[in-house]
């Protein structure tokens, strides 16, 4: 009952749940997964994708609630709900869609493995011989590494590591024909060997867990003792570790990052995921242990850890089944031959790169001829996330060693790159380069880089600014946008920065650059203002922005004042949007939709329609109070008009997509937009490949969409399919506010009431 009546006030709130619509765009990757146009190969890829990004959700998401939960602190969600029945709704969320993701597993793609040429089988499935090889690898590879761990009353609970697969084994002594006693051990399953073990039957590949060659051969770790159950299951720790930070420069953030890294190691268990029919003594003593209950626990009813899908889609009988990527295409602004001499082309144009239609590779050759070019003298370059053996940091290594300043910023609070960042850093350190490890309190997001060369009795700036990270890997499925420049102004602004995040320089302003966290929030404020009034005056005005998050509360309240004034808004928004569309009185002029497809939307674009006189900006910042707040970040506007030109294309593209689009209703439910039988198919993910300047010129943003009467909306199109998951609550009127706040205190008071001892929040 209280669910329902958590749901209807969640309705009732302008503003959608971070959190909820995280967990809903997990739901349009699992429609990737869905989708019988992809090859089953595309398919597992996604579904590996959904599990890895539930952990993160898990570990970063709920950890962070928990730790308002566990340390008494009071948290109200965008919905208007407090901690305790948050926690439940979430929760209550999470397991609809882990049951949807092992049902699309189990009757959608298991069926097909045949078919296909391999097969996931259990022990028990295998013939005589194929029997005698599994337990050869147990006998030379697994036992060796397995640590049986008993737990009793001679024995403290161990330490088990998170998302590892373990076995809790439950055996029996009997003693003079009586039974003994129930002794509950924990076996876990090597982390550092690979998910399956590989046979070949005929023409097929038969893939084995391992954790299923282990627990058929228990009786080896357990001699002479009944062994009742065994049963596999694996935890989520509390990963979101808060540093205590400090605004004292010499602070020594590396050795706070590594004892985060720790924490994530011993955090607070946040989900257990266990198979079927566990255990009865084996749940009572995990969910005491860890003081969890039934909404922790997730019973999978097909395979625990879905990212392990990875070996069977990169083994070599299936290289090529998955869909290829099309070869990277020459940016529209640089002319083939022109990347041979990047310096003099540099000098006297501008490039606009889109990722991954076109490669990064101009940008890393540029770096690693500026190492070797004798006329280079400092290279400066912000650094968030890298690739394996990484050109990047080899370019900057060979600069420095021969004799060039360079200056790194390396951001060490890239989530789960830690280690790597400090590893690389280092490396760098020693060979003669200015290291930075972060910035003060503020996580480093923004993407730069800068080359200064002597040119006969001047000095120039080669300028790249980016949306993505100097990452050749993600560069080729991630969607950005970057510029390079030898643009005076550019230069300017980009050495004014980096003043800024390596010393103590605070200019007054940027021409070309917004920042944060100087005033990134109020500048687009005033952008959006701005549209506000032409719009009051009948003047044409629109905003069109592609993001990957929409959250800051100021900045949505901005956007309903606008649609209030008549100023037409859409919005592409990739993941995270606590923005509610086609809310009458409220946003009936704002359409928000997500694409989801082949590659990973990173691009950030923010177009406003200035009176006729477009303005663009690219970078690296969402609209997230994290961009705007702790973290540094920087917008850059697109002056040159062919690039500009070149950028408001892609969001047009963007929009006309009709194969990879998603449609977000009023109730926060997403459609998926599918074209009408005279609309001809347009998918983005492809149609970049083939752009050309005509393209580029033909089209008109402003004129196509935004000053469209059809906003989509809650009212579903005839051209639209069913909702990814059934709405939390009707779609009904909006209410009072303090209406609202009544309801809200009467709902978490009445939640709270019914926790069991020791559960409720403590600031209560």
């Amino acid at each position: 009952m209280k669910l329902f009546k958590s749901a209807d006030l969640i309705r009732k709130s302008k503003y959608i749940s971070r959190d909820l619509s995280w967990l809903r765009f997990n739901y349009r990757v699992l429609d990737q997964a869905k989708d019988p146009s992809r090859t089953l190969f595309d398919r597992l890829r996604f579904m590996s994708i959904t599990c890895s990004n539930l952990d993160e959700f898990f570990m970063i998401r709920l950890g962070s609630l928990y730790n308002y939960i566990d340390y008494g602190k009071e948290r109200i969600d965008y919905s208007g709900l407090r901690e305790m029945p948050f926690r439940r709704k979430l929760l209550d969320f999470a397991h609809r869609f882990v049951n949807d993701q092992s049902l699309t597993y189990l009757n959608e793609l298991k069926p097909q493995f045949e078919k296909n040429g391999f097969n996931i089988l259990r022990m028990d499935e295998l013939t005589e011989l194929e029997l005698k090889k599994a337990d050869g690898y147990f006998k030379n590879t697994l036992f060796p590494l397995l640590t049986p761990m008993v737990y009793d009353s001679y024995h403290g609970f161990p330490l088990m590591m998170n998302q590892m697969l373990i076995l809790g084994v439950v055996t029996r002594t009997e003693a003079e024909g009586e039974k003994g006693q129930e002794r509950l051990t924990f076996v876990q399953i090597p982390q550092n060997l690979s998910r399956f073990f590989e046979l070949t039957r005929k023409d097929k590949v038969i893939f084995v867990p391992i954790e299923e060659i282990v627990r058929a051969n228990l009786p080896k770790l357990f001699r002479n003792v009944e062994i009742e159950s065994a049963n596999l299951f694996r935890i989520t720790r509390n990963g979101d570790f808060t540093l205590e930070e400090s605004d004292d420069i010499d602070v020594d953030f590396i050795k706070e990052i590594q004892v985060g890294l720790k924490t994530r190691k011993k955090g607070r268990v946040v989900r257990l995921e266990v198979e079927k029919d566990a255990s009865p003594v084996l749940m009572t003593v995990l969910k005491e242990r860890w003081k969890i209950d039934n909404g922790n626990v997730f019973v999978i009813n097909s395979m625990i850890d879905m990212k392990g899908l990875l070996q069977v889609i990169k083994h070599p009988n299936f290289r090529g089944k998955a869909a290829r990527q099309p070869s990277p295409v020459p940016p529209l602004s640089l002319p083939e031959g022109a990347e041979d001499n990047m310096f003099e082309y540099l000098k006297h144009h501008d490039v606009l790169l889109h990722h991954p239609y076109n490669s990064i590779d101009p940008v890393v050759r540029l770096l690693e001829r500026a190492a070797e070019d004798p006329h280079v003298l400092g290279i400066k370059q912000t650094i968030y996330r890298l690739a394996d053996d990484s050109r990047v940091t080899a370019a900057l290594l060979k600069a420095a060693e021969n004799g060039k300043h360079v200056s790194v910023l390396f951001e060490v609070k890239a989530r789960f790159d830690e280690e790597r960042n400090i590893r690389e850093g280092a490396k760098l350190e020693k060979a003669g380069c200015f290291v930075i490890y972060g910035v003060s309190k503020y996580k480093t997001h923004t993407k730069m880089l800068m080359i200064i060369r002597k040119e006969g009795e001047k000095v120039t700036r080669y300028v790249h600014l980016g949306s993505g990270n100097y990452n050749e890997q993600t560069s080729r499925i991630y969607t950005d946008v970057s510029l390079l420049t030898t643009n005076d102004v550019y230069g300017h602004d980009v050495s004014e920065f980096f003043n800024v995040i390596t010393g103590h320089s605070q200019p007054d302003d940027y021409e070309y650059l917004i920042t944060a966290p100087k005033d990134m929030r109020q500048q687009l404020i005033h952008l959006i203002r701005e549209e506000v009034r032409n719009a009051k005056k009948g003047l044409p005005s629109g905003i069109v922005m592609k993001m990957n998050s929409l959250e800051d509360k100021e900045m949505i309240d901005e956007f309903y004042r606008a649609s209030k004034a008549g100023v037409p808004i859409r919005f592409i928004v990739r993941g995270i949007c606590c923005l509610r569309p086609g809310r009458p009185g409220l946003s009936e002029n704002i359409e928000v939709r997500s694409i989801v497809g082949d590659y990973l939307e990173h691009s950030r674009l923010f177009y406003f329609h200035h009176g006729g006189q477009p303005k663009v900006y690219a970078g690296s910042a969402d609209l997230m109070v994290r961009s705007f707040d702790r973290r540094i970040e920087a917008l850059f506007l697109i002056v040159n008009p062919a690039l500009k030109r070149e950028a408001i294309n892609i969001l047009y593209f963007n929009l006309k997509d009709n194969q990879n689009t998603y449609l977000m209703r009023e109730d926060g439910a997403y459609v998926r937009r599918n074209p009408s039988p005279e609309e001809p198919i347009f998918n983005v993910h492809k149609e970049f490949y083939h752009r050309h300047y005509a393209a580029v010129s033909e089209n008109s943003l402003y004129e196509e969409w935004l000053t469209r009467a059809d906003v989509q909306t809650d009212n579903a199109a005839s051209n639209e399919g069913p909702p990814l998951t059934a709405p939390d609550f009707p779609s009904d009127a909006d209410i009072e506010d303090a209406e609202m706040e009544a309801e809200l205190a009467t709902l978490n008071s009445e939640i709270e009431e019914e926790l069991p001892s020791g559960e409720a929040p403590q600031d209560v």
